[in-house]
């Protein structure tokens, strides 16, 4: 999407259009090597790149400089994912260039919006996790909060994804290719990371003695940097990410020999290790794979942190002063045993001493409630990639069943569940267990989730460490949502309230009595209506299918997975589509079903939930009864970039997912912010969403936590629920008549299965209650007025929803750093 207008009161950089063009061209010439009569348009997104960075520049030296000299403390993120987006634009909003900028390249007869589309998004990561990380990082910027963002820089990343036949195929994301002009290489930060190998114990027992690890295999951590900017350019933090090479390029010897492939192995196997986010784990060399990457970006950010700090502070009694070090999810949790290591093995600490500086240092945040997404690993992979923190594992385990015991008699039940060590699947290591005991405090992501936290997966750690568990509540970036994706509503809301909210979003609520403001109302309907054919033109181009921005745009757009129920947008809309066959006249609202979202490579069942939104969509395109009335597109390859031109276009946001089962949500408040009205269950940040918009201006449907509890323990099929529901009935009967696959009628029988049995994730269940939402939905539309009263409040009350207000809480009570 386009840059759109430019609203007055966004900040300004001070520089003018002609400073900048001869900036650009400086940097065509001098960077790229090019004149201004053989450029290309990727010439021009490279300079303009560098000109911008170059402005970044001078503000991220004098951010270090002062974090120095005042002593400021610093918040370390670890995050195997960090899902930046296009940096172009992102750079050119907070630095308030983007007006200037664009007359400048203008002056050279190239189009802003034209070169920032070359830009690919960055493949580091897949879906929420690595977009709150993201927005954390900004908010950290915008907030002067000094800070580093820790994670790998992976070659391919996440795959990009194509439809072949409605079916997903994963290709390798070559975001690289062309280069990265935002990075900074830094050949001179590399660290050893060590793996494999026998741990040598010397002089003694207890802190007398002293381990000593031989490991088998060395691989180099090398920093490649990127700036990030915080709004109006005040501050500038870093993401630091690490790319893996081989100690030796090649055995020499061998290629001699003629060995040309055999020369090359160790360093692939090395450099595998940055190749790819989320390697296929279903085989063991994948699983191997995997914990070597998790420890690799670990074990070079606590390098590369303690090294930082010793150098400003000489030892490591102030660490927890001076460092706060948050866990983004399981992922990193091998920090606890590294930093352990570091410090015990590589500086000669005592255990108590280590230990004490290790949990005042670390904190840990959890993202799932299920215990399959709770990393855990088979001791004897862990023993045999990372054998001196097995042994550090397990003394953390000893030492902490021994402080359970001397507090009072316990069971042998009782301790199985807080031990670190599985003993029921083959002796594994429970890394949210280890994160949770490594940690100062550990956080949830929204308040149904902290507490679910607490009575389920970590209810016997939270009895005996009560008050460690505390919540914090996810956000996003306003800036990235509101003010770059939606500068149309940005503009009319800066002219209507003032551009106060731009710094402060809390100020959103000024919008709120305009909602019945009838030229107020035609104005915000009418952005809404040039986003949706701004859309519209993508969906059309991607997917071949014509859209009418008249429709109700209804978007389900996240990562494919059977708790966020897809499956259950899918059912509706096979039973809409029967409706309207069936009686024509009925007023249901014209609909665009919008999907985008990514299924795991080795996730069948989400893989068949595309594979049948792709069906139902292709049948439901090529009937002329409801083609003006009902589609619905699947678009590919979902990524930042795609979910900023889909969230401003968003009529409906659907947030269904089973109660109890989604931690937080991040898409709701994105979609909440530009006006999108919900509908969903009361999970994750839904509920927070229903306290701070209204009960009335959000729908919700379905079974609570509670009474999803309930339903699992009675053991209710749902099989009996489609006994009762005659429409969900017809549903599952055209899908098994093989209505949408006729070329093979029991495709999607593995899907009919799952919810006919034990219908985990309660889509039987919530199916009538979902329907009936849905026509709540159809009346609300119906009537325009209070259509645009209850998208305008939405708008007017996301303000606590940003992300800078999730950083200061972070800030004041689990970091104690410093805001701005």
């Amino acid at each position: 999407m386009g840059f759109g207008p430019s609203p007055s009161g966004l900040p300004s950089s001070g520089r003018t259009a002609e400073q900048w063009r001869d900036d650009i061209l400086d940097k065509l010439l001098y960077e790229v090597g090019r004149t201004t009569q053989t450029a290309a348009p990727q010439d021009w997104y490279q300079a303009t790149a560098y000109a911008v960075r170059d402005q970044i520049v001078d503000g991220w030296v004098g951010s270090r400089t002062r974090t120095y000299d005042e002593g400021r403390k610093r918040v370390y993120y670890f995050s195997v994912e960090f899902l930046i987006g296009r940096l172009l634009t992102d750079s050119l909003c907070n630095m308030g260039a983007t007006a200037a900028v664009r007359q400048a390249l203008n002056t050279l007869g190239v189009s802003l919006d034209s070169i920032s589309e070359l830009e690919p998004d960055a493949a580091l990561g897949n879906g929420g996790l690595g977009r709150l990380a993201a927005c954390f990082m900004e908010s950290l910027a915008s907030l002067s909060t000094p800070a580093y963002g820790y994670g790998i820089r992976y070659e391919q990343g996440l795959f990009k994804q194509a439809l072949v036949d409605g079916w997903q195929r994963e290709l390798p994301e070559d975001w690289l290719s062309l280069g990265n002009p935002w990075e900074f290489k830094r050949p001179d930060v590399a660290y050893p990371i060590c793996f494999g190998g026998v741990v040598e114990h010397i002089g003694g027992d207890g802190d007398k003695g002293r381990a000593v690890w031989h490991p088998a295999e060395r691989a180099v951590a090398i920093a490649h940097d990127t700036p990030v900017p915080g709004w109006r350019g005040r501050h500038v933090n870093t993401l630091r990410l690490w790319s893996a090479r081989s100690l030796d390029p090649m055995q020499l010897e061998a290629f001699n020999r003629g060995d040309f492939v055999g020369a090359l192995a160790d360093r692939a196997k090395i450099e595998a290790i940055s190749r790819v986010l989320y390697p296929n784990d279903e085989t063991e060399a994948g699983q191997e794979l995997r914990l070597r990457q998790e420890f690799f970006f670990t074990s070079a950010s606590l390098q590369d942190l303690t090294r930082r700090h010793l150098t400003q502070y000489k030892d490591f009694a102030s660490l927890p002063d001076y460092c706060a070090i948050q866990l983004n999810d399981t992922h990193p949790s091998i920090a606890v045993a590294e930093l352990m290591r570091l410090l015990i093995d590589e500086h000669g600490m005592a255990w108590d001493e280590a230990w004490s500086i290790t949990t005042r240092t670390l904190n840990y945040t959890n993202h799932t409630l299920m215990p399959e997404a709770l990393e855990s690993w088979s001791v004897e992979l862990l023993g045999r990639v990372l054998p001196r923190h097995l042994e550090i594992i397990y003394q953390i385990n000893w030492e902490h069943l021994r402080r359970i015991a001397e507090h009072g008699p316990t069971t042998d039940a009782r301790n199985a569940a807080l031990s670190l060590i599985d003993e029921q699947h083959g002796r594994r290591v429970r890394m949210g267990h280890l994160a949770f005991l490594g940690a100062h405090r550990v956080n949830g992501v929204s308040a149904l989730h902290t507490e679910l936290m607490r009575q389920t997966v970590f209810k016997e750690l939270n009895e005996v460490y009560p008050g460690k568990i505390v919540n914090k509540t996810n956000g996003i970036t306003f800036r990235r949502w509101l003010f770059e994706a939606n500068p149309r509503l940005t503009a009319l809301l800066v002219e209507t309230i003032g551009p106060a909210f731009l710094d402060d979003p809390m100020r959103l609520v000024e919008a709120a009595p305009f909602a019945t403001d009838p030229v107020f109302v035609e104005r915000y309907a009418r952005c809404r209506r040039e986003n949706k054919i701004s859309l519209g033109r993508i969906i059309r181009d991607r997917c071949g299918i014509a859209t009418d921005p008249a429709s109700l745009f209804d978007v389900q757009i996240k990562r494919i997975h059977e708790y966020k129920r897809q499956l259950l947008n899918v059912l509706e809309t096979v039973a809409l589509y029967q409706a309207i066959k069936d009686d024509p006249g009925q007023s249901f609202a014209p609909r665009v079903k919008i999907f985008a979202g990514k299924s795991a490579a080795s996730y069948v069942r989400a893989k068949l939930i595309i594979k049948l939104a792709n069906d139902v969509g292709h049948r439901i395109d090529a009937d002329p009864a409801v083609r003006d009335r009902l589609k619905l597109v699947f678009l590919p390859n979902y990524n930042v970039s795609l979910a900023e031109d889909i969230v401003p276009a968003a009529d409906l946001s659907e947030q269904i997912s089973t109660a109890g089962m989604e931690a937080s949500g991040t898409g709701n408040m994105k979609l909440g912010l530009n006006g999108a009205i919900t509908i969903g269950t009361l999970d994750g940040a839904n509920v927070e969403m229903r306290t701070n918009v209204g009960e009335e201006n959000i729908v919700i449907f379905g079974l609570t936590t509670p009474e999803v509890q309930a339903k699992r323990a009675a053991g209710i099929t749902g099989a009996e629920v489609v006994a009762g529901s005659p429409r969900l009935a017809r549903v599952i009967e055209a899908l098994k008549a093989g209505e949408f696959s006729p070329d093979d009628k029991q495709r999607f029988a593995p899907l009919l299965d799952a919810i006919l049995g034990a219908d985990p994730f309660m889509v039987c269940a919530d199916f009538d209650s979902y329907w009936e939402a849905q026509r709540r939905v159809d009346a609300l539309w119906a009537d325009p007025a209070a259509w645009w009263r209850v998208s305008i409040l939405n708008t007017a009350h996301m303000g606590w929803f940003s992300s800078d207000r999730t950083i200061r809480e972070y800030c004041a009570e689990i970091w104690g750093a410093p805001t701005d």
